[in-house]
C-alpha cells in the first residue's frame, strides 16, 4: 500500500471514525489490519428488523419463526440463535408453540454488503404440547429439514457509510470473526 493510502488509514484510526478499530478490545494486536467491529447489540437490531418469518412444509406446516435471541460463540467462531416458533397446519390437529436453537458460521456477500448466517446447524426442536414420540421424530428430522429450508440468512447488512473508508484504500470485507463483543471483520485488497 503506498504512503497515501497508509495516511488515510492513520487519520481514520485516529479520528476514531466509528465501528473502525485496529484490535478488539479483547484481542490487542498491533499487528493486526484495520477492520470493522459490528457490536452484538447492532447484531440483534438488525435481526429484530428481518423477522418473523414464515417457513412452508408445503401440504404439512407452517413454521412461524419469531425474532431470535442471538449468542456469540467466539471459541467456536460461530454465532447461536435461539428462537420461538408456532407451528401449524393439516398435519397438527392445532397450533403448538415451541422453540429451537441454531448455530451458525458466517459469511460475507459484496454484491450487496450483506453478512449472512451460513453452514446452519439445528439442534434441537422443543414443543411441549407434542406428544414426546413426534417430538422425537422431528429432532431425528430437524437438521435435514433445517438444511433444506434454513439455508442462508441475511443477518446485517453493511451500508455505503460503513464501507466508504475501505473503499477509499482499494479494500473489502474478508474475515468474519466472532469475538466476545460481537463480529470483528477483517479487510482486504480488492482483487484487481
Amino acid at each position: 500500500m503506498d504512503r497515501r493510502r497508509w495516511a488515510l488509514v492513520l487519520s481514520a484510526l485516529v479520528l476514531g471514525r466509528p465501528g473502525w478499530a485496529t484490535s478488539d478490545t479483547d484481542n490487542a494486536d498491533e499487528n493486526q489490519p484495520p477492520g470493522y467491529n459490528v457490536p452484538e447489540a447492532v447484531l440483534q437490531q438488525s435481526m429484530a428488523r428481518r423477522f418473523p418469518l414464515r417457513y412452508p412444509v408445503p401440504g404439512l406446516l407452517n413454521l412461524d419463526v419469531q425474532v431470535p435471541r442471538l449468542r456469540l460463540l467466539p471459541e467456536q467462531n460461530r454465532l447461536a440463535a435461539d428462537m420461538e416458533v408456532l407451528a401449524a397446519g393439516p398435519a397438527l390437529n392445532r397450533s403448538h408453540r415451541g422453540n429451537f436453537d441454531l448455530d451458525f458460521a458466517l459469511r460475507y456477500e459484496p454484491r450487496d454488503r450483506t453478512i449472512r448466517a451460513h453452514q446452519l446447524r439445528l439442534n434441537r426442536l422443543r414443543f411441549p404440547t407434542l406428544q414426546p414420540g413426534v417430538v422425537d421424530m422431528l429432532n431425528t428430522y430437524a437438521p435435514l429439514i433445517g438444511q433444506q429450508f434454513l439455508q442462508e440468512v441475511v443477518l446485517h447488512q453493511l451500508s455505503p457509510k460503513d464501507l466508504a473508508m475501505a473503499d477509499a484504500l482499494n479494500m473489502q470485507p474478508g474475515s468474519i470473526t466472532v469475538t466476545t463483543q460481537g463480529l470483528r471483520i477483517g479487510l482486504v485488497l480488492k482483487p484487481l
